[in-house]
């Protein structure tokens, strides 16, 4: 294994859900040494107390090693899901954990009635490009000198399939009826 790399077990991370005030700090530890933004306590406090059950955390023995943090709401008429800050330390990356803290959030949304998830990732940012694009997700926008490093970011979008119209209760059939019945509809050229 690479140099630097945690010796673990995928069965050893343990995923839960923000539970409170006593997971702040770790959130914000793990944001403030690993991503190129900086954010106040009143950002942190705006995801995690609105939308408490979009944040994630990753253990492994005890020690916070990933986090997700997460929004959802109303944006020009649709309801979409917001992935605000996703991190895992250095060491544990490449082992599915970011892949498991993103799945779980974006679970909830769609759960929620989410049309769409969106977020912002440094255009260098290959590691994280790489992570989304697996999962599905589309580069929507190049926003360029987006972050403060005067870096530029892709908006990236993953777009949900519309569930299908339920007719069964309008009387609008959706089946075609001539089959439904019997009847032959003739073919151009053959008579009947």
């Amino acid at each position: 294994m690479a140099e630097g790399k945690a010796e673990f077990e995928a069965s050893e991370i343990e995923y839960v859900s923000y539970g409170g005030e006593h997971h702040l700090p770790l959130i914000m530890n793990l944001v403030d040494q690993e991503l190129s933004e900086p954010y106040s306590i009143f950002t942190y406090r705006y995801f995690v107390y609105l939308w408490p059950h979009l944040s994630f955390l990753a253990f492994h023995k005890g020690k916070c090693v990933g986090t997700v943090v997460c929004k959802m709401g109303d944006h020009r008429h649709t309801f979409r899901g917001y992935i605000a800050m996703l991190v895992v330390l250095n060491p544990y990356r490449g082992r599915g954990i970011a892949s498991e803290l993103v799945s779980r959030s974006i679970k909830v949304m769609m759960e929620s009635g989410c049309e769409e998830v969106t977020l912002e990732a440094e255009v260098t940012n290959k590691g994280a490009l790489a992570l989304y694009g697996r999962l599905g997700f589309i580069r929507a926008k190049r926003l360029f000198r987006y972050y403060l490093n005067g870096v530029d970011a892709f908006r990236l979008k993953l777009l949900f399939p519309r569930p299908e119209p339920d007719y069964s209760e309008t009387g609008i059939s959706t089946v075609d009826e001539s089959q439904e019945y019997g009847d032959e509809i003739p073919q151009e050229g053959k008579i009947v």
